[in-house]
Formats: structure tokens, C-alpha cells, sequence
């Protein structure tokens, strides 16, 4: 059996129509908003990684490894002499939102022609006394190395490494890209 609904008393009511009294009914529009198109947010085209890479089995990049990299080559971008072309900056984003930054920024660096480029994924919070086991220790410092090795963008690289102290240190990366095929 349903309860029935309790009478609004005399304050209630007086309430209601002070609320109500500003309020005006507004001209019923005759427009059809199923004619009208619907915007989807723009979704940048991602590259196939299979187009650009087409020799052997990719290797595990760690800080400052170049597998495909000659001598002089590896030397030069360990050293720092590589000039930056692009730099992305993730401080202050979540995990997710610096991901796709990082998926667009390679992707667009890429295909812009950049060499070397630079993420600045910040060195993380410091500990006072260094004992906490449960506190944060940079997670996108932790994370961007492992998203350069991933399926989708490490196609693209041919090597990273821990940036020189004036452009961030242990808190960037200098990333270097390979050269586009013509």
C-alpha cells in the first residue's frame, strides 16, 4: 500500500510562491533541433606505426639506449647537442590527459619533421625524511618512459635520455625521432 503524499502547509506555501513569482514561462520555439548537425570534437588522424618502421623487431628504449643509432650519432644526443625543436610540458596534468599529450605531441612532431624534442615530466614530489613508502615519487616521471615503448609511439623513437640540467634534468627527456621516409 502506498503511502499518500503529505499536504504542503501554509509556510511551505508561501515559500513556493515567493520562489516561483520571478519566473516567467518562456515563448515555445519552433525550431527542429533535429535538423541541426551534430559537431563531434575533433579526433587527430593517429599514424599507423607499421608505415613508418619497417626493419627489424623494436627494442626495449631505456634512458640513454640507441640501438639504431650509429656511434657519433648516440654520442651527440647523449651529450645534450641536438638542438630542441618542440617542447611539451606535462606538469599538472592527470596520468590520462598527459598520456594523450604525449600520443599527440610525439605523433605531431613526427610529422612536422622534428628531430629532438623535449617532455618536461617534472621530478615529482620530494620527501622530507625520504622513509614514506607511500609517497608519490613522480608518476609521469615514471610513466612517460614506459608510454615512449609503447605499440603506438615506438615507431617513432630511435632513442630518449634524461635532459641536461639547464633544460630540466632528471625531470625531462630529451626524445629523439626518427627522420620521416619521403
Amino acid at each position: 500500500m502506498q503511502k499518500p503524499t503529505p499536504k504542503p502547509d501554509k509556510e511551505d506555501e508561501d515559500f513556493w510562491a515567493e520562489l516561483t513569482e520571478t519566473i516567467t514561462k518562456t515563448p515555445e520555439s519552433n525550431t527542429d533541433l533535429s535538423s541541426k548537425p551534430f559537431v563531434f570534437k575533433e579526433i587527430r588522424p593517429s599514424i599507423a606505426p607499421h608505415t613508418i618502421y619497417h626493419g627489424n623487431d623494436l627494442q626495449e628504449l631505456r634512458h640513454g639506449t640507441a640501438t639504431d643509432l650509429d656511434k657519433r650519432t648516440a654520442q651527440r644526443f647523449k651529450r645534450g647537442e641536438f638542438r630542441i625543436e618542440r617542447r611539451l610540458d606535462l606538469h599538472g596534468l592527470k596520468e590520462d590527459d598527459a598520456w594523450d599529450k604525449v600520443q599527440n605531441f610525439i605523433q605531431e612532431s613526427y610529422l612536422a619533421d622534428c628531430r629532438c624534442v623535449l617532455i618536461i615530466t617534472g621530478k615529482g614530489m620530494h620527501q622530507e625524511n625520504g622513509i614514506d613508502i607511500f609517497a608519490e615519487r613522480g608518476l609521469l616521471k615514471e610513466r612517460v618512459p614506459q608510454w615512449l615503448n609503447a605499440p603506438s609511439l615506438r615507431p617513432f623513437i630511435l632513442s630518449f635520455d634524461y635532459a641536461r640540467p639547464q633544460d630540466g634534468g632528471s625531470g625531462a627527456l630529451y626524445v629523439l625521432l626518427r627522420r620521416r621516409k619521403a
